[in-house]
């Protein structure tokens, strides 16, 4: 049986006490020192217990219940001992409630500002068409002397085997052990030089000069093109959602900072 996370137990508590008049009138599931433990108390971290994984039990709510006692408790006695006016704890307080107070704000604004379908869509097609259409699958040979790459083509043109060249010559560590193989990817993910010389070559085709970059010397051999397909809709739409979300809540943000008064 999974137990309740004392984080999230905490985070709940937090959320209780910044806001202690909402539990007036329920029922209590325990009463210290005359003070009365409230039910919502108690459903409100039996939810967010839900939301990590745990099943509501007899076992769970006797937990929580325990760990609900034990904070009154502790919190009865700090406060006994005077120290909820100390200045720290005051400041504290504040931003837990602060912090509690921004999330419910934040929640309510992701609730009343739906993103809809045909906007994700229209952003999802936004992005595919700003994709490379096009994946390319390389091999290469890096060097670090223009001299010494020469020499690897000049070898090539005699028939030399490109795969054991890349395996026996190559200082790219991460790919020479596979004759150079890089996969399948788009022009961006290379640096500009080798992805320009790369998409130049036809399925076959050798780069017949040293291609030279940041990282060396570079002897580039093509293996073949395919159209990219591509992340489908539906396994990128809660990514998309996310991104749309926390953009729309950042322009609000500026927004809201842009039209405050800030001495």
């Amino acid at each position: 049986m999974h137990k309740p996370s004392r984080l999230a137990l905490t985070a709940c508590l937090l959320a209780v006490f910044a806001a202690p008049a909402a539990f007036a009138a329920d029922a209590p599931v325990a009463t210290v020192n005359g003070v009365a433990i409230p039910q919502s108390r108690m459903d409100l971290i039996l939810k967010s217990q839900e939301e990590h994984g745990v099943k509501d039990s007899p076992e769970l709510r006797q937990q929580i219940r325990d760990f609900l006692v034990t904070n009154e408790v502790l919190v009865q006695e700090a406060k006994k001992q005077g120290i909820d006016k100390s200045d720290a704890v005051k400041q504290e307080l504040e931003m837990a409630q602060r912090g509690v107070l921004l999330n419910a704000f934040q929640q309510n604004f992701i609730k009343t500002n739906v993103i809809s379908d045909d906007q994700l869509k229209a952003e999802y097609d936004r992005l595919k068409a700003a994709t490379p259409s096009k994946e390319y699958h390389a091999r290469h040979i890096l060097v670090k002397t223009e001299k010494e790459a020469n020499a690897i083509l000049a070898q090539l043109k005699k028939g030399k085997s490109f795969d054991a060249l890349a395996k026996a010559k190559s200082d790219d560590l991460g790919s020479k052990n596979s004759g150079g193989d890089l996969g399948w990817s788009d022009p961006s993910q290379y640096v500009k030089e080798f992805g320009e010389a790369m998409v130049a070559l036809k399925p076959g085709e050798i780069t017949q000069t040293p291609v030279k970059s940041q990282y060396g010397y570079h002897i580039i051999k093509l293996e073949g093109v395919r159209e990219a397909e591509g992340p489908k809709f539906e396994d990128v739409k809660p990514q998309l959602q996310q991104e749309m979300q926390r953009t729309a809540f950042d322009k609000m943000i500026q927004d809201l900072k842009g039209k405050a008064k800030v001495e």
